[in-house]
């Protein structure tokens, strides 16, 4: 299997067209519930199956990151990505980030703060393929990121944009996330969902979704996967 090399991926307007990305080992998921993520399988465009995370309250504990300093990874959060790594998923930040358009920070700011992220969980013994966050809101404080942005979840632009920059076949992965804004983005996209109990633990009120199973954190969302419990 080659080196998989990292992304760093921001919003983006439009999807294109479906590509086959890397090479990366694929995976299947069984319908029927008794196998899930099991090698070898890959859908008709020879797309595979990825685990999409969310980044605050799932992988960290603060629900804003303005400063490198303030990401405190969630205990067992790194372990659990490694695990996904050595079963050789691909596993994929995808972010809100509207602190950016309300001047709390910039985006290079952000770029500091994901290498950090990715140094911490190095630290771990794991990785991530690739980051993509949206710097935008609709009411932003700054003119430049003050759009109704597609990549903003609930929207699916970020999931669409990995599908075509890595391969990804949405209907065979899984997001996982803390929030119902990250829920209904995975429902709207195709993939299985997992909520964690972590961060906002779907508390946020943002809007109705319902996900495919609720567990207590990350660890537990990587158990479910690889276990097959993810029907």
């Amino acid at each position: 299997m080659p080196a998989r090399q990292p992304r760093e991926g921001n919003h983006v307007n439009s999807p294109g067209s479906e590509a086959s990305g890397p090479d990366f080992s694929p995976f299947e998921r069984d319908r029927s519930g008794e196998r899930q993520f099991a090698p070898s399988d890959t859908d008709r465009r020879g797309r595979v199956a990825a685990v999409f995370l969310d980044r605050d309250g799932v992988i960290n504990e603060n629900a804003f990151v303005n400063d490198p300093d303030d990401l405190v990874l969630i205990p067992g959060a790194g372990e659990a990505i490694a695990r996904l790594n050595h079963a050789c998923l691909p596993v994929v930040v995808v972010t809100n980030q509207g602190g950016i358009a309300m001047g709390h920070l910039t985006e290079e700011t952000l770029g500091v703060i994901h290498a950090e992220l990715r140094r911490r969980l190095a630290g771990a013994g794991a990785s991530v393929d690739a980051i993509y966050y949206c710097p935008h809101i609709a009411n932003a404080r700054l003119i430049a990121y003050r759009i109704d942005c597609p990549c903003r979840k609930p929207g699916t632009g970020m999931l669409e944009k990995a599908r075509d920059d890595l391969g990804i076949a949405l209907s065979k992965s899984a997001l996982v996330g803390d929030s119902t804004s990250d829920i209904l983005a995975g429902i709207r996209a195709g993939c299985r969902t997992i909520l964690v109990e972590t961060g906002f633990g779907g508390k946020d009120g943002k809007v109705s979704a319902v996900p495919d199973a609720v567990v207590a954190d990350l660890s537990a969302a990587v158990d479910l996967i690889l276990g097959g419990g993810l029907s």
